[in-house]
Parts: C-alpha cells; structure tokens; sequence
C-alpha cells in the first residue's frame, strides 16, 4: 500500500485537522495572520497528526476528542520550523519563501513564539496531567535541541553522540509523542502507549537521518532548497560527521570551503562529491535501517491490527523516501 492510501483511508479527519489548523493560527493582526498561515499554505505531510490517529486507533477513536491533540502537535512543528529558517538564514522551505525571507526575523521570531502558544491554548482541551507533562517537557528538550545546534554549528570536532542527542530533540521526539499522545487520548492501554512511544522515537530518527543524507544527494527541486544547504550552514550532520572522522583531506576540504568569510558563494559540488565518496551516504542510510529495524521490533510487541500495518508502511516510507 502507498503512503497515499494511507492517507486516503482518514482524509475526512485530516480534513478536520486541516480546518482546525488554519482556524487556530487567526489572529486579528494582519501581519501577524498572514505570518501564521503562510507555513500552513505552503502544505506539509502533516505526518505528526496522521501518527496521532493511528495510534489512537489502538483505543477508543473519537475524531472530535483526538483533533484536540493532533492540531497542537502539528502547531509545535510549525513554530519551530519558523524558527529554524531564522537561525539557519533560509530563504527557502518546501519550495517557497520562509517567514524570514517574506518579512524579517522579528515578524518570524514572534510568528514562532504565537504559533508555540495556540499549540498550548488548543491542549488545553484535556484535563490529563499527563498530556500536559508530556507536551511541556517535549517544548523544553526541543528549545534544548534548538540552542544546541546554535553551539554547534562550525564545531567540525562534534561526535556521534552529540548528533544523535541533537536530532532526537529536533525531530524524533516529536513523532514519539505523536505516537504516546494518540494513544494517551484514545485511553489505549499504557503498555500500548510505551511502545508506540518507541516506535515514534525510532522512526523520527531514522526520518532525520534520511533527511541529511537526502541534503546531500537530492536535488534543490526535490528538496525546496540548494543541495548542501545544511553544511552551508554549518551544521554538520552523519554524513559529513563519517566522513571527516574517516578522511583526513575530506576534513580540511570541508573546514576549508566553510570558514569562507562569504559561505553563501561556496560551490557545494566538490563537498557533496567528497562526502558520497568517502562512504558517508553508505553509513547513514545503514544508521537510519538500523533505527528503522527497532521501530518494527516495537511494533511487534503491539496487537495485531490495520492500524498496526499502516504504521509499518509509513515507517517504510519514511526510511526509503527520496525527498
């Protein structure tokens, strides 16, 4: 089954969520209205949401009480990634001009900041401790994510550890509690809600990983911005990371090109060259398979059921995606 399937089996409810997600970033600020919506116009996977009405389908599914759930999570990815062009300088995401670029860092700082609290406002809904304790932890270890990849970005001598804890605050984390919050809402079983939890955990890892490798083999169409671009930034993700610790010359060729005092006029072509032929690519896509693989196990200790096989087709997904 194509991931299309998948999405047609819940459209109706993704149709909720989506008139839910627009009906919650309203402001009466026209600048700050048309910031909100501008992200959410550019369309998305909304693959955070779907996680949530699978999961819940481990419990009792109710569209009304999960939408509650969904729409803030999805809010959370939204902000933060408004926030990520400001730190990273983008002028680009999902092919169209970021709120940065389509006004400037104050406007889409502030965008960020409204977009973090209609995502607590709408949670609000639930009167569980637990929902709440896990949404707040899951801002706070993301802002932990954020700042880290500040402090590290030119660090040429950060290690594995380093970056697998960094991309488990900036993605991974995210799509773990999508997993454990649908489930939280649809009163699944708790042992259910630990092992999606994993699962989510597990796929949103191997989801960065095939995100950086295709950062240096997809192309800019594919990707909505120039191949490379995160290097350009500085921010060293697995393959570049394998491929400076195993390549002498790589290493400097890389620190090189990137301590130029204009890094916006680097040609990005002999990097990506070197990365994919110092075995980086080989080692990251080996890296994501094995996150991928612990997301299955998890899923195998889950009852059997249609939900169960969506998810494992989206997990394939996500591990063997192209763009």
């Amino acid at each position: 089954m194509k991931l299309a399937d998948i999405y047609m089996q819940f459209q109706s409810d993704i149709t909720i969520i989506e008139q839910e997600l627009e009906a919650s970033v309203q402001a009466r600020h026209d600048v700050l209205k048309n910031a909100s919506t501008h992200l959410l116009k550019a369309g998305g996977k909304r693959i955070r949401p779907v996680f949530v009405l699978l999961a819940a389908k481990f419990g009792t599914y109710d569209i009304h009480v999960l939408k509650n759930i969904a729409v803030p999570l999805e809010l959370v990815h939204m902000a933060s990634l408004v926030h990520d062009d400001v730190i990273d300088d983008a002028e680009l995401r999902r092919g169209k001009r970021t709120v940065k670029s389509q006004w400037d860092n104050k406007v889409a700082m502030y965008t960020g900041n409204y977009i973090f609290a209609k995502a607590v406002e709408a949670s609000a809904y639930f009167d569980h401790p637990r929902v709440h304790q896990v949404l707040s932890n899951t801002l706070v270890e993301m802002c932990i994510g954020e700042v880290e990849q500040i402090r590290d970005q030119y660090n040429w001598g950060q290690n594995l550890r380093v970056y697998f804890r960094r991309i488990k605050r900036k993605t991974a984390l995210l799509i773990a509690v999508s997993c454990e919050l649908g489930a939280l809402a649809a009163d699944a079983d708790p042992f259910i809600q630990k092992h999606l939890y994993n699962f989510g955990y597990n796929v949103g890892m191997s989801f960065q990983i095939t995100d950086d490798i295709l950062d240096f083999v997809g192309t800019e169409k594919q990707l909505g911005k120039p191949a490379g671009d995160d290097l350009r930034q500085g921010n060293v993700t697995l393959p570049a990371l394998y491929a400076m610790h195993h390549d002498e010359e790589i290493s400097h060729l890389i620190k090189n090109m990137l301590n130029n005092e204009f890094p916006e006029n680097i040609d990005m072509e002999p990097i990506l060259k070197a990365v994919k032929e110092s075995g980086g690519i080989d080692y990251s896509i080996e890296m994501s398979d094995r996150f991928l693989q612990r997301a299955y196990d998890s899923l195998e200790k889950l009852p059997d059921c249609e939900a169960k096989n969506y998810l494992k087709e989206i997990a394939a997904y996500i591990g063997k995606r192209k763009f």
